[in-house]
């Protein structure tokens, strides 16, 4: 905490209200305009939480090797030199020249993924005087909006389901809390509320426009830059999405079932295509070398990076290759949607996490129950299909290469909206009804 940030961040936070003071008679109707404060101040809240538990109980971390060891050399060039800031600015890490005195100082300069995330903080710190606390006002405020995308999204479907949506898309606590500050976390988690709004604008609702394929491009692009095997996982769950949409259009049940296995074929193919598309100039990501990635991550991060952490696991996977991995896969998603379990505990963020991580078990439980004669119609619906395929293939790839609670906590929150959201649409298919859309709507 430095005088900056005393000064900086009220003017930042009271400037961010007015903008959204302004902006909510546009985003809003009668119904979700209550969501719209709590939904933007819970992320402030998550965002300056962040900094405080880095400085006071981490004594440090990514966070501020992205602000105070990165983005802040970069305004401190600014100021010297806006040539040189410029350049740092711009640059994607590979070279230093003309710049050393600065870069050599960037904790993750030659690291392209953390680079581009310290860049972002740059362009931010310029508004912000490099102030850390306002810097993060400003991710949390563009979290905010791309996640009020994300329930939009939904909220458009089923309107009658406003309030379970709001809480799956905007108040789970840890997704406000590691997904609104200086974090990469944060920059994926927003991309992907934004790239599910347009998907769903451009190809579901088909309303064209050249502004929404252009921020789509952008935040696609995001994900690419910052964590490439995310949009590995995203683009074959938007071809199931799109395409279960349009199939299920069609009137006729004899032409469904003779399209079923053509239909099924192409989704598989597009899907591998896709995933080997944006691997394929990335060693670490290609089709060939996935498996070897998340063994040498899995590791680093149990018995390197994260060897002090004392919230270690383990999964039992004898051979790491795909056919190996996919064998320990339901070992893989549990631990990543239902622990650490309550004797697992080690720390007091742990056990918010296993609080989290039962809650979210107990209500998997309960819908499976209650809606077991109708469970397989509801995991038809297009956007069941859609928010499963991405929750569950993201819990798998984090779950068998991450082997510490404390950073799946962080890792696995894109999932957590999404897998919510399903279990929200499930819960709302009754015996007696088909299709949620055809339930009387209330409020």
């Amino acid at each position: 905490m430095e005088l900056r940030d005393v000064l900086v961040t009220p003017i930042i936070i009271l400037l961010v209200y007015t903008g959204a003071y302004f902006l909510r008679p546009y985003l809003t109707d009668e119904f979700n305009r209550r969501y719209f404060f709590p939904a933007l101040t819970v992320r402030i809240f998550g965002a300056l939480a962040l900094g405080f538990i880095y400085q006071f109980y981490y004594h440090g971390g990514d966070t501020f090797n992205y602000h105070t060891n990165g983005s802040r050399v970069i305004w401190e060039a600014f100021t010297e030199s806006p040539d040189i800031g410029l350049k740092l600015l711009l640059s994607d890490g590979s070279s230093s020249t003309g710049f050393y005195e600065y870069s050599s100082r960037i904790y993750f300069f030659r690291d392209h993924s953390s680079y581009f995330v310290i860049r972002i903080a740059a362009l931010f710190d310029l508004l912000t005087f490099s102030s850390y606390s306002a810097t993060a006002v400003l991710f949390a405020a563009g979290s905010f909006v791309a996640m009020w995308m994300l329930f939009l999204t939904f909220y458009k479907e089923y309107p009658h389901l406003h309030k379970s949506i709001a809480l799956a898309t905007l108040f789970i606590p840890s997704v406000f809390f590691w997904g609104s500050g200086v974090l990469k976390d944060t920059l994926i988690i927003s991309c992907l509320g934004i790239a599910t709004y347009l998907f769903h604008r451009l190809f579901i609702e088909r309303r064209k426009s050249f502004w929404s394929v252009i921020i789509l491009l952008i935040a696609l692009y995001t994900i690419f830059s910052v964590k490439i095997f995310i949009l590995q996982v995203f683009l074959p769950a938007v071809i199931v999405w799109i395409v279960a949409y349009n199939f299920g259009r069609l009137h006729s049940f004899v032409l469904k079932m003779m399209l079923v296995p053509i239909v099924a074929g192409l989704v598989i193919f597009s899907s591998i295509y896709s995933i080997i598309k944006v691997g394929e100039d990335d060693a670490k990501y290609s089709i060939d070398n996935l498996a070897k990635t998340a063994r040498i991550t899995a590791y680093d991060i149990r018995y390197w990076t994260g060897r002090d952490a004392g919230s270690g696991y383990s999964l039992d996977i004898v051979d790491w290759t795909p056919l190996g991995m996919l064998q320990a896969a339901p070992a893989a998603i549990n631990v990543s949607l239902f622990r650490p379990y309550l004797w697992e505990v080690r720390n007091p963020l742990m056990l918010i996490s296993s609080f989290e991580s039962g809650f979210l078990l107990l209500f998997t439980l309960f819908i499976a129950i209650r809606n077991f004669r109708n469970i397989f119609l509801g995991l038809t619906n297009y956007n069941v299909m859609f928010c499963l395929v991405f929750s569950i293939s993201f819990a798998f790839a984090v779950g068998i290469s991450t082997f510490n609670f404390g950073t799946l906590t962080r890792y696995k929150i894109p999932l957590l909206p999404f897998y919510f959201i399903s279990l929200v649409i499930l819960l709302n298919y009754s015996n007696n009804e088909r299709n949620v859309e055809e339930l009387e709507i209330t409020e």
